[in-house]
């Protein structure tokens, strides 16, 4: 892409994969319960949204029509409902260079172990994407050591969302919350990453409420990793003044350009990639002057060498 710095291969680390397995999903949730041909008809009473068909690489199809657009070179795609690992990595192997593969993960199940395995050793997923505080759980129990062992195994990541997080979705569809923020700390990192300090941990948001929290960490292990997609608008939640220029200069300065991961968290269409968020970040990596070898890293360098690992 072609960008104030120059001329940058742009990986945008950080956007969702809404199925129609996710809406299926979500449409169980409804009072009224749609049966399987009536998922849409319900779900366009609530959401302006275009739904997908029910093969996952035509949803492919959309969001690399959408990157070829913006000149975006490669996109992670986030399955966003546990169990739909099948229908990313059918995404990935139809554009395997350009579409990473993601997959949320239920770690508190009985099956969790044998789905982490099945999705990276057969399906070619590239990380695993766990939300403690919807599926309450500590990212220090012993029950997740066996996942994190089958990611490093497969050299892997693991993405977590922490801190003060929403469902835009679920919030339109009337869907009750499901998050309980006693899950929410990233410093429930710490002696994980100390454990496996080869696997690389990525908090997203910049913390998404925990700043301060995620830079404790992140100074203490070398491979927990900052993405700074979204608006961040949780920023009007800090009782001090911190706005994104902030949020990217103090992590510029714990983290260093190397740990740094641009994403969007862009999700549904027609809305698409977020454009506006690459602006916006765009314009305060200018402002604060950084140069453009270190920009290089955090639009898409930082991203691609895990993924060589």
């Amino acid at each position: 892409m072609q960008t104030p710095f120059g001329q940058i291969p742009v990986i945008d680390a950080h956007a969702h994969f809404f199925s129609h397995r996710f809406f299926a999903t979500l449409a169980k949730e409804l009072p009224e319960s749609p049966s399987e041909s009536d998922v849409y008809p319900t779900l366009r009473k609530r959401l302006p949204w275009e739904f997908p068909q029910t093969d996952p690489v035509r949803l492919a199809d959309r969001w690399v029509a959408e990157m070829d657009r913006h000149g975006i070179s490669r996109i992670v795609l986030i399955a966003s409902v546990p169990g739909d690992e099948d229908s990313v990595a059918a995404a990935a192997r139809a554009y395997p260079e350009r579409i990473i593969p993601y997959f949320m993960l239920n770690p508190t199940t009985d099956e969790a172990p044998a789905r982490t395995k099945r999705a990276f050793a057969e399906l070619g997923v590239k990380g695993a994407c766990l939300f403690p505080a919807m599926h309450r759980f500590h990212l220090w129990e012993a029950r997740l050591l066996p996942i994190y062992e089958i990611v490093a195994a497969h050299g892997g990541i693991v993405f977590v969302h922490c801190g003060h997080l929403k469902v835009g979705v679920r919030d339109k569809l009337g869907l009750p919350s499901r998050f309980d923020m006693r899950f929410a700390n990233p410093v429930d990192l710490h002696g994980v990453a100390k454990a496996f300090p080869d696997l690389p941990f990525v908090i997203p948001h910049f913390g998404c409420g925990y700043f301060r929290e995620l830079l404790l960490v992140a100074d203490q292990c070398a491979n927990i990793y900052a993405d700074t997609s979204s608006s961040n608008d949780w920023v009007r939640l800090s009782p001090y003044p911190l706005d994104l220029s902030t949020l990217f200069a103090k992590a510029l300065d714990i983290l260093g350009p190397d740990r740094i991961l641009f994403g969007t968290d862009s999700s549904f269409f027609p809305r698409g990639w977020r454009k506006d968020i690459f602006d916006a970040q765009i314009t305060v990596l200018q402002a604060l002057k950084i140069p453009s070898s270190q920009v290089a890293q955090i639009l898409g360098g930082n991203l691609a060498r895990l993924l060589k690992r």
